[in-house]
């Protein structure tokens, strides 16, 4: 039986990211931060024997925790080739078949899923970014699992609320920033990030 401590233990084992790319903001989420995020999906009965779909996936902590919690299937949605092959590494280590890589853009995939989980980029080195992962989630799942940066909460509940979506929990967390790109000077940084959990009305 997994626990949520166990999970977090396993997660902590996957690679991160080679070489981080700045422009397309590639932080590697905090294992205890994804664990405690999957924990509270799993608890609402929203990734055992569900097709999930993790957008932006990067290396894949987010879809992996969904595997070792009893997922039927899941998508991972990433463009970047580099964090493909770290994903594809990470997922020799859970032994797992059923599920799926898309090596394109998040625009590109329209396959119907019970859940999104993902943590998009923040939209502060590509404008709007995060809006367009809003907006693919939106078309396809009627239940959301998305970190956004906290100070834009009134952003997230607004366009939400315009595309029949409502707020059902917001978690606030500290969220460590490593020391993975060249120009950054401290050790970690951390920033005020919230999980938004959406849910079509």
């Amino acid at each position: 039986m997994v626990s949520k401590s166990s999970l977090a233990i396993e997660l902590s084992k996957l690679n991160v990211f080679k070489n981080a790319r700045f422009n397309l903001e590639q932080h590697p989420t905090d294992s205890e931060i994804a664990a405690e995020t999957l924990w509270t999906a799993f608890m609402r009965e929203d990734i055992e024997n569900k097709t999930i779909a993790d957008l932006g996936c990067g290396t894949g902590i987010l879809g992996i925790g969904c595997l070792i919690l009893g997922a039927k299937k899941v998508f991972f949605v990433e463009k970047e080739s580099d964090a493909v092959e770290v994903l594809k590494d990470n997922l020799k280590s859970i032994c797992a078949k059923n599920y799926e890589i898309i090596h394109d853009n998040i625009s590109e995939f329209d396959k119907k899923v019970d859940t999104v989980i993902q943590n998009p980029p923040f939209g502060t080195k590509e404008k709007h970014a995060d809006r367009e992962f809003l907006l693919k989630a939106f078309d396809l799942a009627t239940k959301i699992y998305t970190f956004h940066k906290s100070t834009t909460s009134d952003f997230v509940e607004k366009i939400s609320l315009e595309h029949g979506f409502r707020t059902k929990e917001q978690k606030d967390f500290k969220f460590p920033l490593k020391n993975t790109m060249a120009h950054h000077r401290k050790k970690i940084k951390i920033i005020d990030v919230s999980l938004f959990l959406l849910e079509k009305n």
